[in-house]
């Protein structure tokens, strides 16, 4: 796989640079280093290539992934100030993103926008809602439990690293081990053909960018944990393009067809290496 050669090579130009770059502790529980920097770095990246493989593998686009991110990020820390629960908090930050990544299915399947000017709709928009979320201010927040999700440590590795594998494995298996990956192959190498041989593609086109919603909502709630705040600017800022590069990286096709979210995420990495 020349994705895996590829990150091989820039991490050896990085040992080169910095002769202590392998150089990993033990402390505290968890592990530093700056390997552990890239994945942990590389985590919002790689969650946002997830879900965007799936939309390209269809022959789309989503450009609105990081104002989604601003979105998800928002609805967190107003819903943590307000005093809500963490599993409202989070069900609600995820909702944030399911439902944003309907509006652009409904406009890609249902109403037959082109999925660059769908998405770049919610490109524009998405971060004014999510400043009428946070009333145009930085929401910042003390919550222990909601900060592990950005900024704590499970299994030695950092949360979000583990976050990002653990969707990886999930998406992997629905894609892999039942017949969405193969549907939404088909929707990409010819929607005609597809849907002649009985596939609903306008659902399989509305699931992929809902998922593309959701994973983006994941990583919004992780850069938000982690910075203990959410800023309706920044959050997630051109990180469509970083996902979008990531993707091709790893071998995606943006005429849509065949993918592989493994070397989606080997594309994040090289990006952030």
């Amino acid at each position: 796989m020349p994705q895996l050669v590829a990150l091989l090579l820039v991490l050896l130009v990085d040992s080169l640079v910095a002769p202590h770059f392998y150089q990993v502790i033990l402390q505290d529980g968890r592990l530093f280093g700056s390997p552990i920097d890239i994945l942990n770095r590389a985590a919002p990246v790689a969650l946002l290539a997830i879900g965007m493989t799936l939309v390209i593998a269809t022959g789309g686009i989503d450009l609105s992934v990081g104002a989604v991110m601003a979105i998800a990020g928002a609805t967190t820390a107003a819903m943590t100030v307000a005093g809500h629960s963490l599993p409202v908090v989070l069900l609600a930050a995820l909702g944030s993103g399911i439902l944003a990544g309907l509006w652009n299915g409904i406009l890609v399947a249902i109403l037959k926008i082109q999925p660059f000017v769908a998405t770049l709709i919610l490109m524009v928009a998405g971060r004014g809602v999510a400043q009428l979320i946070t009333s145009g201010q930085i929401v910042t927040f003390n919550s222990p439990e909601l900060s592990w999700f950005g900024s704590g440590s499970l299994l030695l590795f950092p949360t979000p690293v583990i976050i990002a594998l653990l969707t990886l494995v999930v998406f992997w298996l629905l894609t892999r081990k039942t017949a969405l990956g193969m549907f939404i192959e088909a929707v990409g190498i010819n929607i005609r053909a597809a849907k002649n041989a009985g596939v609903n593609t306008r659902i399989i086109v509305m699931l992929t960018y809902v998922l593309s919603g959701l994973c983006a909502a994941i990583a919004g709630i992780i850069v938000t944990a982690d910075i203990r705040g959410a800023d309706a600017n920044n959050a997630g800022l051109w990180l469509e393009l970083d996902a979008i590069l990531a993707v091709v990286i790893g071998g995606g096709s943006l005429m849509g067809g065949r993918f592989n979210l493994l070397l989606s995420v080997v594309g994040a990495l090289i990006i952030q290496a």
